[in-house]
This record gives structure tokens, sequence and C-alpha cells, in this order.
């Protein structure tokens, strides 16, 4: 049984795929005050996390960066995960961009690294061709894609030198995309999850509350319980410690298979994050 206690004792370690990237994770979108940044990756890190996410985009990398140093964990075990922004994702740009992020995060090295979004400058042969050059460099460990719908995957699976890791996409309860999350099985490219609590639309979702009172826990640790079950890595977002430890002891909530069918069966959809240039519009 899970607990909301954040006090109480939470897990010692996190499962992880069969790619190694650690299956519950730092999200790091919205750290804009550096100080408040530096603390809350520090304070993830020396709770349990061992997988952090960031992005161009966020303009928190050198904070980020700050955070793994200052936290009593060895860089090498932390999973570090960046993402290239839609003006950025030019071969040259490509290129230029991540050296620049690798040393904003003062890093040797990414663990892995994202087309944030196939939009604006996007071109698959030729973006991905310059993310299997860095990964032919070994300055990235593994290539991923983000908000890519189902048959953009597949191009990129077929350009791509280098083999694809992960898509990350907006996935809760209230946005279950089982086709998407079916794409990704096909092609052995893991799901990664960003706003796994759904900016805090889970609390108020009736099946969730039920489940969460049943085991005597979060609505938040539902979610990201039943995106586990699924398979699916989550990186949600927290800046206080109580809501770092409170998503981390995720780890020790089992679900049930009436839990599951009971969020499964959510009608409701509710996307989040939904810009313009979203495949999807």
């Amino acid at each position: 049984m899970g607990t909301n206690d954040a006090d109480a004792v939470t897990p010692e370690c996190c499962p992880t795929t069969s790619g190694g990237m650690p299956m519950l994770g730092f999200g790091t979108w919205q750290h804009d005050d550096p100080t408040q940044c530096v603390e809350s990756v520090t304070t993830a890190l020396e709770t349990g996390y061992r997988h952090i996410d960031t992005a161009q985009a966020y303009d928190n990398e050198e904070s980020v960066g700050d955070g793994i140093e200052a936290a009593d964990v060895d860089r090498d075990d932390v999973f570090l995960a960046t993402k290239v922004w839609i003006s950025n994702l030019a071969y040259d740009d490509v290129l230029e961009t991540a050296r620049a992020s690798i040393d904003r995060l003062g890093v040797d090295a990414l663990d892995l690294l994202y087309v944030h979004w196939p939009a604006r400058t996007y071109d698959a042969e030729e973006t991905l061709a310059a993310f299997s050059e860095l990964y032919d460099e070994g300055l990235i460990e593994n290539v991923g894609v983000s908000n890519f719908l189902p048959e953009q995957l597949e191009v990129a699976v077929d350009v791509c030198d280098a083999p694809i890791l992960a898509n990350q996409v907006e996935l809760h309860p209230l946005l279950q995309q089982p086709e998407l999350r079916e794409t990704c099985a096909d092609y052995d490219v893991d799901v990664v999850a960003y706003s796994p609590i759904a900016r805090g639309e889970v609390f108020s979702q009736p099946e969730l509350q039920a489940v969460a009172e049943k085991h005597g826990v979060s609505e938040a640790q539902v979610s990201l319980a039943w995106l586990r079950e699924k398979g699916v890595t989550s990186i949600p977002k927290a800046t206080s410690e109580d809501h770092i430890r409170d998503n981390w002891a995720s780890l020790s909530l089992e679900l049930d298979r009436e839990d599951i069918d009971r969020i499964d069966s959510i009608e409701e959809t509710a996307r989040q994050v939904d810009p313009d240039f979203g495949p999807w519009n």
C-alpha cells in the first residue's frame, strides 16, 4: 500500500525499462527560478530519483546541471535527458545547440536527446541524421522523439541510423493514447509520459479519487502507478519537497485488476498541452 505522508519511508530504487531508463523521472518544465530549480533537482536526486528531464525551451539547463552537481549522487548514476527545440532542428543547428546544451548542463554526454516536437524546422532525414551523428560521436547515449504521432514515429524509426529509445508524449488517465502506445510497442520504443497527473486534473477525477481513497494515497500516486502498470515511464513535475516525495512514493503502490479496469474505463479526455504546431492540429 502507498502513502501520502511525506514523512513516510519512500522506496529506495526505481524499476527501469529494458533500455536502462528509470521509469519514474523528475520533470523540470516551468522550473523558471534558478535557485528553486537547483534545490528541487537536488532534493529529487537525494530522495531517490535517478532520471532528470529538461529541454532547451525550459531555459533551465544550467540550473538543472547545478542541481545534479550539488546532489550527493554520482553523475554516472543519473539518467539525464534534454530536448532540441523546434527552431533548432536543421542539421547544423542540432549539432551546435546540442553541444551548447551539454555545456550548459555541465556534463560530458547526455543519456537521451529528444526531438522536442516534429514541427517548424523538423525534417525527418536531416534532423535525425544530425542526431545519429551525435550518437556516433558518443555525445548522446540514446536518441528520442517527443510528441510524435504513430505515423511520424514509423518514419523516424525507418530513417534514423541510431536506434530510437523513446517517444515522450502527454499521457495520463484522461489522455490514455492506446494507439500510440501500441505503435511504440510494435517498434520497441519506450513511452515516456509528460504531464502524467494532467496538470492536477487527476485530483478531481471521480474514478481516481475512489482508487486513491481505497489505498489511502494521493490521486497523483494512483495516476503514476497506473502508468507504470502500463509499462510507461513518467516524469512528473514537482517543486515542493512534499510533492517530490509523494510522487516518489507511488513506486510502493500496487494497483489491483479492479483498480486498473476502473481507470481504463474513464471516457473523459482532457489534453493539457495543445499548441497550434502540435501534429494532431
